[in-house]
């Protein structure tokens, strides 16, 4: 057969009728025929990335130091993801200049409950008080820490639309449809510098996707990894927020 397989896509339904009643192609080699159409597909995402550095910052990290990413979750309508802080720090930490970073669960374990999402500083300025709490100063200073990241946003579903039947017979079972659905993923870090006590900047992730989901006899999903582009490139701009000095300082 020499059609492409965009035309195979569109002609899906009554290929398959032809098929059955006259070809009497086994349906196993329909399924596999679909299957092999949409098994390359992804599916779409977009991202924009932007960054506010500090005019003035002087963005500097030691080798022996090390950055802590914490997710925002003081808010009533969401959280963040702990799942995502974990994809960043592992994009930050991998490749060529990773820098080492600390396990979000580890810091907030050893610095409960001054971290917890009711009583975690909203203001690089509130570390002040909290530092007046010599247990919590000398439980910091044991991580060496130098940056703070705070993560604020989530990943939600924005519209979905479409249907998908399934139905069981004496000749075997099958679903028919089509359906999609959106994601957005609207995130924020924000780099505080632990030992000055300031704002270093900001650093924002926008990711639109749509996932679709067709279905001929058998359901495909061709899902847009909404929130994992967001973390790496996320991920991947932090890492250069601090890369310029700290390929410099591990020299």
């Amino acid at each position: 057969m020499t059609q492409s397989p965009v035309i195979l896509t569109q002609t899906s339904y009554s290929l398959s009728s032809r098929f059955s009643s006259s070809w009497a192609l086994p349906r196993s080699w329909l399924t596999l025929l679909f299957i092999t159409t949409f098994i390359t597909l992804n599916g779409c995402t977009t991202i924009t990335i932007d960054e506010h550095k500090q005019a003035d910052a002087d963005i500097t990290i030691e080798s022996h130091q090390s950055v802590v990413i914490l997710g925002r979750r003081h808010s009533s309508d969401y959280e963040t993801e702990p799942d995502l802080i974990s994809c960043i720090g592992n994009v930050m930490s991998n490749g060529n200049n990773g820098l080492n970073i600390i396990e979000e669960q580890t810091f907030t374990d050893s610095l409960y409950p001054w971290f917890e999402p009711r009583t975690a500083p909203m203001r690089v300025k509130d570390l002040n008080r909290f530092l007046k709490n010599e247990a919590v100063a000398q439980a910091i200073d044991a991580f060496n820490i130098r940056y703070i990241v705070w993560v604020d946003g989530n990943t939600e579903t924005t519209n979905s639309s479409g249907s998908i039947g399934c139905s069981i017979s004496v000749g075997g079972a099958g679903c028919f449809g089509f359906g999609t659905w959106d994601k957005e993923s609207d995130y924020e870090a924000t780099i505080w510098d632990y030992h000055h006590r300031e704002n270093r900047g900001q650093i924002s992730a926008d990711a639109q996707g749509t996932s679709y989901m067709p279905a001929v006899v058998v359901p495909i999903p061709l899902i847009a990894r909404v929130q994992n582009n967001a973390c790496k490139g996320m991920g991947e701009q932090l890492r250069n927020f601090f890369n310029a000095k700290a390929a410099q300082a591990q020299q």
